[in-house]
């Protein structure tokens, strides 16, 4: 939503990613930039990399990833009005931002003072947003907001929900359906269900246990993960795991199959049966709201 408010204010905008060089040989990888599908191709990206641009990529936007980030910021200044750093819980921003954003997630909540260096990015942020208001539980919600008030009293805060829509509900109200989610987000994430779930449950579906056709090394992270039960993370570090999640899948007897990645798995496996795709927004509830925080700041520099 950064991205869309900065690019609609005719900001010419990148994105840098923080480093996943999953190939060994990383002189392929010094400077990335993805503009399109076909460079997720011509970097062979692994699932979880194309879970990080793909959705940029749709937007119209240009992301920067690799190893070498003084060369990938020079060449993001070269094109770009506004640089984002989209990092995650498990780094901070390699560069120095002149605004710090952090999301924290009250589905998780005590994770945002719990990992390092997740609390660092809570303690130097200047906005913090909590999501996902909508589907947590309020004790939880609590719990996430006197954290950030110990741990950073002057930060602004932004409330926020985070509703998940279907793209052919149809095909899933009241049906037998798998439930496919982010792997990283469910297995070192922690997480036992995502957006996939919730919609599932949004549209009555019954929900099939998957790890009886888990096959090759997606049966391996059921046996490491234990608390995963009735999702499927999106495993697929490496062609060989992304065609064990395809026969994975495509084992599975159900009557549709529900998407919870950010990506469109369907562009990258060839699944047997009907599949929707869930998609979630930011959806902030009252002020001061993203557009308030984004132009104060495009304002005081000039």
């Amino acid at each position: 939503k950064i991205f869309k408010i900065l690019k609609d204010n005719g900001l010419k905008v990148s994105s840098i990613r923080h480093p996943m060089p999953y190939d060994p040989d990383l002189t392929k990888q010094v400077c990335e930039r993805f503009a399109s599908y076909d460079d997720l191709d011509r970097y062979n990206c692994t699932i979880e990399e194309r879970e990080e641009y793909e959705p940029y990529i749709e937007m119209g936007g240009v992301v920067y990833a690799g190893v070498d980030y003084e060369k990938i910021l020079r060449k993001a200044e070269e094109e770009s009005d506004v640089i984002i750093w989209d990092g995650g819980n498990n780094d901070f921003p390699f560069i120095k931002p002149d605004l710090f954003i952090t999301v924290v997630d009250p589905h998780r909540a005590g994770h945002e003072i719990g990992y390092y260096p997740g609390e660092v990015n809570l303690r130097m942020a200047d906005v913090v947003i909590i999501n996902k208001m909508d589907s947590a539980k309020l004790e939880n919600v609590e719990v996430v907001k006197n954290n950030i008030k110990n741990r950073n009293p002057n930060a602004k805060i932004i409330e926020a929900n985070s509703p998940v829509t279907v793209d052919k509900p149809e095909i899933i109200k009241n049906k037998n359906v798998l439930v496919v989610e982010d792997g990283p987000t469910l297995t070192h994430g922690d997480m036992e269900y995502g957006a996939g779930f919730i919609a599932a449950q949004k549209f009555n579906a019954k929900i099939i246990d998957p790890r009886k056709y888990a096959v090759g090394s997606i049966k391996k992270t059921y046996e490491k993960y234990s608390h995963l039960e009735k999702i499927l993370p999106a495993m697929g570090y490496g062609k060989k795991q992304i065609k064990e999640l395809e026969t994975t899948i495509n084992k599975a007897e159900c009557d549709a199959v529900v998407i919870g990645t950010p990506i469109d798995l369907g562009r990258v496996l060839s699944i047997n049966k009907p599949h929707v795709r869930v998609k979630y927004e930011l959806e902030e509830r009252g002020k001061p709201d993203l557009e308030d925080v984004l132009k104060g700041f495009l304002k005081k520099m000039g």
